[in-house]
């Protein structure tokens, strides 16, 4: 402390005392080095309290990503550990030390990071695994076999190291034994160590001391202390060249026709690839799905720049993470958008950090057909407005395979702050815009409209299509509609929807590829609740899907030209 003197005793409440038992948050070793400098103490009283963190979190000073409870932080230490990229994005000058609590190496997480690793060779990583014994509510698994913790460790591919965690000496040796791999370095502690009553004992997770036992332990502590001298560390140098990526721009402009068709998938690997050419920051990670998400092509073109992460997402979401870190590089992920459920934590955990990471997610609704129920239930927001969310966890939904011409605007996404989710399909679909066409965040388009238009149908992907052959239907009947694209989902252009809906007597018919729940539908009801005279009739998948032929399965689940048509006569009818 700066003044050499305990501060007083205060009587933590359970909750502040449980905020410093994971590795994951860790607050504590924070505030005490915090407190090693000259500032003043009282804060530290005020964890959890609006003032200090009781986890780690992207807004407190000098953290630029948060942490999690549960293995999330060792994949997101992949990224500023990567060697294998050319000299303009590899990491020479330091090394990265990722903390691990034995109960978190329960996570599946914590492994798909470990053999990344080793497979890529990261000698400049260093995980420091704190095997103390207990968990949460019982002893972890392995408890104190640190033999066992060693194998597992070598089999992955590590340099493992058997340390006492109490033995600075021990620890200060390890750290200097890493070799031409990513090391481990297992050391074995107690908790609550030099504690009388506390060290090693399994009930005293998440448990304050009692008043009169804590002045007791403040002493003990304090007289095993050899030295007061301040030790302060050197700052490390500065010496990471700067880098701009917030001027990155698209070279040239696709050159796509009107009419033709093209998959919105293979449209995003080919934007993507193009993009590439504008900046060397520019990265593709990839879940063994390359030659489905067309990032392949990104592939093809930057070798050197495409990390293959294989079928592990929630390490490819994590890797993205420590990649976008201090703003170095713009990473995409991609993989089928089933497939980026499994990574709602990291995803999670990367919004809480204000990350600016792009995932697309591909082969989504019923309309990829023959290969239905797979991927199909995710659908375009599986990872951003399905029971995960609409919470915040995107700060940009773009719902891609809505006619775009070209993914370059939704691609470009990125220069806007946080994480972008993008959804493509698998059918090809006609292009309806203009090469020149100016899409912006949170902006729709009207696709078609008349002077005296009845209805406004809404539609994203291949029911915006469906939508526009509703129109043409109609049309013989004398009806004719407004049809949108939200371009956007999250955020959606509300007074746009409210303009549109009030010109065609309050109708609105949405349209969707997806579950009912945490759709397009749920946000335009969510946009126009409390205004007057608006209806909202949602049309969507309503079960489980199944294989079939895209045409046939969009009839199936009323999501069809037909079905939309139908919605329309009946809000007509009922005026």
């Amino acid at each position: 402390y700066p003044t050499g003197v305990p501060p007083p005793v205060v009587e933590a409440t359970e909750e502040q005392h449980e905020a410093g038992e994971a590795a994951g948050s860790a607050p504590s070793l924070l505030l005490r080095g915090w407190l090693s400098q000259p500032l003043p103490a009282a804060p530290a009283l005020a964890l959890q309290q609006g003032g200090l963190e009781a986890w780690t979190a992207e807004h407190a000073a000098g953290l630029r990503s948060a942490g999690s409870l549960d293995g999330w932080g060792g994949g997101s230490q992949l990224g500023p550990g990567e060697r294998d990229w050319p000299d303009s994005l590899s990491v020479h000058s330091y090394r990265v030390y990722c903390l691990l609590g034995d109960g978190e190496l329960s996570e599946g997480s914590v492994w798909e990071a470990m053999a990344f690793a080793s497979i890529y060779k990261l000698d400049n990583l260093v995980a420091i695994l704190d095997i103390n014994r207990l968990g949460q509510s019982d002893p972890a698994p392995l408890q104190h076999q640190m033999d066992i913790y060693q194998k597992r460790c070598e089999a992955f591919g590590w340099h493992a190291i058997i340390v006492d965690g109490h033995s600075v000496e021990e620890l200060c040796k390890a750290f200097g034994q890493a070799k031409h791999q990513p090391t481990a370095i297992i050391a074995k502690t107690f908790k609550g160590r030099g504690i009388t009553g506390v060290e090693d004992k399994e009930s005293w997770h998440g448990k304050p001391l009692p008043k009169n036992m804590a002045e007791q332990i403040i002493q003990e502590i304090y007289s095993q202390i050899q030295s007061k001298k301040k030790i302060l560390a050197t700052p490390p140098q500065e010496d990471a060249p700067s880098v701009d990526i917030a001027n990155i721009r698209m070279p040239s402009l696709p050159s796509y026709k009107v009419g033709d068709k093209i998959a919105t998938r293979k449209a995003y690997g080919q934007a993507l690839a193009k993009l590439g050419h504008a900046s060397d920051r520019i990265i593709a990670l990839d879940g063994d799905t390359k030659n489905s998400t067309f990032s392949e092509i990104f592939k093809k073109e930057h070798p050197d720049r495409f990390i293959e992460c294989y079928i592990a997402e929630q390490n490819m979401v994590s890797i993205a993470v420590g990649c976008a870190t201090r703003n170095r590089t713009v990473p995409f992920c991609s993989t089928f958008a089933a497939f980026f459920t499994r990574a709602f934590d990291q995803i999670r955990m990367a919004a809480i950090s204000e990350s600016n990471i792009n995932l697309c997610g591909s082969h989504c609704g019923v309309s990829i057909g023959e290969f239905s129920p797979f991927p199909c239930w995710s659908s375009q927001d599986a990872v951003t407005n399905t029971p995960m969310g609409r919470d915040g966890l995107s700060r940009k939904t773009s719902s891609l395979d809505t006619g775009v011409p070209h993914p370059v605007s939704s691609v470009y996404l990125f220069r806007s702050q946080g994480i972008c989710f993008i959804r493509t399909s698998r059918p090809e679909n006609a292009i309806i815009y203009n090469n020149n066409e100016d899409f912006q965040v949170g902006q729709a388009k009207v696709v078609l409209k008349s002077k005296d238009d009845q209805v406004t149908v809404i539609g994203a992907g291949v029911t915006l299509h469906e939508a526009l052959a509703a129109a043409e239907l109609l049309k013989k009947e004398k009806i004719n509609i407004r049809v949108l694209d939200p371009f956007t989902i999250k955020p959606l252009d509300r007074k746009l929807i409210l303009d549109s809906a009030r010109a065609t007597k309050g109708r609105i018919v949405t349209v969707e590829d997806h579950y009912y729940e945490g759709g397009i539908g749920e946000a335009v009801s969510s946009a126009v609740v409390g205004e007057p005279g608006i209806t909202v009739t949602h049309l969507a998948v309503n079960r489980v899907p199944r294989s079939g032929k895209p045409a046939e399965l969009l009839k199936m689940f009323g999501i069809d030209k037909d079905a939309i048509a139908q919605a329309v006569r009946g809000l007509i009818t009922k005026a």
